[in-house]
């Protein structure tokens, strides 16, 4: 690997699985310290030993629990260079089938948890030594263009737009070089998804079609762009889109 992300502090969020765990492994290959965050700490732990980062409890909907994480990066690392804010869940339920409970459970981790992940990462990147200076990275979802019935999963996806965009406009408008980018992925081979197509074959030509590209993701490609965004290449990226999703989001329905 290039080390472009030599010596930088990093902490990702549902870093034990899918997307997450590869964000990790490949910022581990690019010179990164690396926090893996996680409530898996069976799953994290042996991760983080596997590629060489550092295991950290992290209940992300919970305000205590980030103040706990803050705390660790100021003693143990004392800068924060790079925040991504990857954790999230799926509650499979439209309009008619949501209840209030398993809407505000989705958006307290899709949303509310990407906001404290923003605030905590602002807090400390502006007291970096170099001065306030630093990358945050969300994850979003090719959702956040296009509706699935899954409508707290859809409105939180959504949400995750704009909440970058502010956040990214009110650093620069301070006069912060702290950047704020989302990354959209699209259907993704992660270990889940294997798991899902093992029991219903069906599911694999199905995600297929999404893209007219005719294939699904990578966690690696997903990585990669993270990668770029945390890198000092992205240094006049912030407030962006960046979709990794084989031009789903592109193509109009064939007949």
């Amino acid at each position: 690997m290039s080390e472009r992300l030599l010596d930088k502090v990093a902490v990702v969020t549902g870093g034990a699985s899918g997307i997450g765990e590869g964000i990790v492994r490949r910022f581990c290959r690019e010179g990164a310290r690396v926090l893996l965050a996680d409530l898996d700490e069976v799953g994290g732990t042996a991760i983080a030993d596997e590629c060489g980062a550092q295991f950290v409890a992290l209940d992300v909907t919970s305000e205590e629990s980030w103040q706990a994480l803050e705390s660790k990066v100021r003693v143990d690392f004392g800068c924060l260079d790079i925040m991504v804010n990857n954790a999230g869940i799926v509650s499979n339920l439209d309009i008619t089938a949501v209840t209030v409970e398993a809407w505000q459970r989705l958006m307290s981790v899709n949303l509310t948890g990407v906001m404290l992940g923003c605030q905590t990462a602002i807090s400390l990147m502006r007291d970096n030594p170099g001065g306030p200076v630093g990358s945050i990275i969300n994850t979003a979802s090719s959702t956040s263009y296009l509706a699935i019935p899954d409508v707290a999963y859809t409105t939180s996806k959504a949400g995750v737009v704009g909440l970058t965009k502010s956040v990214a406009v009110h650093c620069a408008n301070e006069g912060f070089n702290i950047r704020c980018n989302s990354i959209h992925p699209g259907a993704t081979l992660t270990a889940i998804l294997k798991t899902a197509i093992e029991q219903m074959p069906e599911v694999e030509e199905a995600c297929k079609r999404m893209s007219p590209l005719n294939r699904m993701g990578t966690v690696e490609e997903v990585a990669a762009m993270a990668v770029f965004l945390a890198s000092d290449e992205a240094s006049f990226c912030t407030g962006g889109q960046y979709a990794v999703e084989g031009g789903t989001v592109s193509q109009h329905p064939r007949m």
